[in-house]
């Protein structure tokens, strides 16, 4: 009978902490919706927001070599000899400085003739082709961006058909991503202190500490129109608004003289290495951090 009892108590305890645990955080209708916990006491909430520009680590362009011949073969094998010294030419700089993807791909190209319209038009049948383009496409990636004007001069030098834009990324180490996430919580820290000396109050100790920042962003009295899905009714919004003026377009840039010889050719040298250096990118973070008030 006591084991029996036993089960049956512990069953209705079960029950009884399902039943809490599926109790939603309130009840629809109610205007507020309860406070988490670290706010059942005078707390203060503090964001900590740091940010810091870096040069660009990382670079990408893309470099094109076509090739027509009548046989598809040979315009492939054209394709392949144009890159194939390129290839050995990045390949002295370091798998872990370049990274070199080539691809080479053919297409057909048909006979063209003009309608009585005189318009051009294809024969798009396998027994009217005529040649065919052998495209071969370098894609690169500068992993050191110390070699990135070397590797563009070295592109250039092998006449490509074509070179894309260079783009410049940014990806920081992990020692850079804790650092700045360690400077938001101080930053935090301090504005949380401040805050509290200014109102007059004595901080007290840590309740939450969220690298994320999204326990600050908590709304506790907006009620359930904001704690769901972030949306507001349309009775408590107003909107205004006015025209203006819009300011007309900047005159364009003067042209660039023109290039000489000697001193002039050593400036555009210079210009030219100085469009290839890395950009500054912006790197943020933020963090929450929520003190009780003495």
């Amino acid at each position: 009978m006591r084991a029996i009892g036993l089960m049956t108590f512990l069953g209705a305890l079960i029950t009884a902490s399902s039943a809490v645990a599926q109790t939603p955080p309130a009840t629809i209708g109610e205007p507020y919706v309860p406070a988490p916990w670290w706010m059942r006491d005078p707390v203060i909430a503090s964001v900590g927001a740091v940010r810091t520009e870096l040069q660009a680590n990382r670079a990408s362009f893309q470099a094109t070599f076509q090739v027509v011949d009548r046989n598809v073969d040979d315009a492939m094998r054209q394709a392949a000899d144009r890159v194939r010294n390129l290839s050995q030419t990045l390949g002295q700089f370091g798998a872990e400085s370049v990274r070199v993807e080539t691809t080479i791909r053919a297409r057909p190209l048909y006979e063209q003739y003009r309608d009585d319209a005189g318009v051009i038009r294809e024969n798009a049948r396998a027994d009217q082709i005529e040649r065919y383009e052998a495209t071969a496409t370098v894609s690169l990636q500068i992993r050191d961006t110390s070699v990135l004007e070397q590797v563009y001069a070295a592109v250039l030098a092998a006449d490509p058909s074509s070179v894309t834009s260079i783009s410049f990324m940014l990806e920081p180490s992990n020692q850079t991503r804790t650092e700045l996430a360690e400077e938001a919580v101080r930053d935090a820290a301090r504005r949380a202190r401040a805050a509290a000396e200014a109102a007059g109050a004595r901080l007290g100790s840590v309740r939450v500490i969220d690298p994320t920042g999204r326990a600050c962003q908590t709304d506790v009295l907006a009620g359930w129109p904001s704690y769901g899905s972030g949306s507001i009714q349309a009775r408590d919004v107003s909107i205004t608004g006015s025209r203006m003026a819009v300011p007309p377009p900047p005159p364009p840039p003067p042209p660039a003289p023109p290039a000489g010889r000697g001193e002039d050719d050593a400036v555009a040298s210079e210009a030219q290495r100085l469009v290839l250096q890395p950009p500054f990118q912006v790197l943020a973070d933020t963090a929450c951090v929520v003190y009780g008030l003495g």
